[in-house]
């Protein structure tokens, strides 16, 4: 990874692209995967790379939901592996979550090199979808791969960092779907039963927070945090926040510093 001075006023963004990067240098990573990662940074940075009051609100719901679940399955791709390793252990743990490798583009090597990078931090983690045996219906070729002690058995599967396509099968199959996605517009944010619009690299940490806060909640506090959240109207704040924000910044068309802070 090339050394960035923490003095650069852009180390965090650049921290994680050379994050990226190395994940593809160690195989974890697809080509696409840098793409979808720009694409996220420029959503984030519209949103002010913080996280957002329906963000929060979507964490506590997804948290919620994950320690009400039967069988709860986080999904960990090249993305997740190469940002997140030791956060998503540590969030599994917390929620006593299963974790699932599952790849858009899935190739062996990839799936070796993920599981490599995840008992770094870990040496005795449950690693599922090594050998997956069964598939999700409607996606073909090797996507759509999952373990029957994973995501097929899941009640509750988080998705982080995924494509539509999938999240759109995997709720036919009756699955609640959360996802964590900075783009508001995609189809997965769409799709999943709760959106995170928030950068993964805050999300996990903070989701981890609340389920160890959380944890001692009654069942009824839990269902009552459930009930009142609603995706659509989530998601809509999402857009109003970023309208305000762009709104602020333009002005009368003159960028102010202290603004670029807001």
């Amino acid at each position: 990874m090339i050394k960035i001075p923490k003095s650069h006023p852009r180390y965090w963004s650049l921290y994680y692209r050379e994050k990226i990067i190395e994940g593809m240098e160690k195989g974890m990573t697809a080509k696409a995967g840098l793409i979808a990662h720009g694409r996220g940074e420029a959503f984030d940075y519209i949103i002010g790379e913080k996280t957002v009051e329906p963000a929060e609100r979507a964490m506590r719901a997804a948290v919620a939901k994950l320690l009400l679940a039967k069988y709860p399955v986080i999904s960990v791709n090249g993305n997740v592996a190469a940002l997140v390793p030791e956060e998503t252990i540590e969030l599994a743990k917390a929620l006593g979550a299963k974790l699932e490798i599952n790849l858009f583009y899935r190739t062996e090597e990839r799936v070796k090199a993920i599981a490599e990078e995840l008992r770094k931090y870990d040496p005795e983690v449950d690693l599922l979808g090594t050998n997956p045996t069964k598939r999700i219906p409607g996606l073909e070729h090797e996507r759509g791969k999952v373990d029957e002690r994973g995501i097929w058995k899941a009640d509750v599967v988080v998705v982080p960092l995924e494509d539509g396509d999938r999240t759109e099968a995997l709720v036919a199959m009756g699955k609640f779907v959360i996802t964590i996605d900075l783009n508001p517009l995609s189809r997965s944010a769409r799709m999943a039963d709760i959106t995170i619009v928030d950068n993964i690299v805050r999300a996990y940490p903070r989701m981890t927070e609340l389920a160890r806060e959380m944890k001692d909640y009654s069942r009824e506090e839990l269902l009552g945090i459930i009930k009142e959240y609603d995706n659509g109207k989530t998601l809509n704040d999402v857009l109003v926040h970023i309208k305000n924000r762009l709104t602020l910044l333009a002005g009368d068309g003159v960028w102010k510093r202290k603004e670029l802070e807001v």
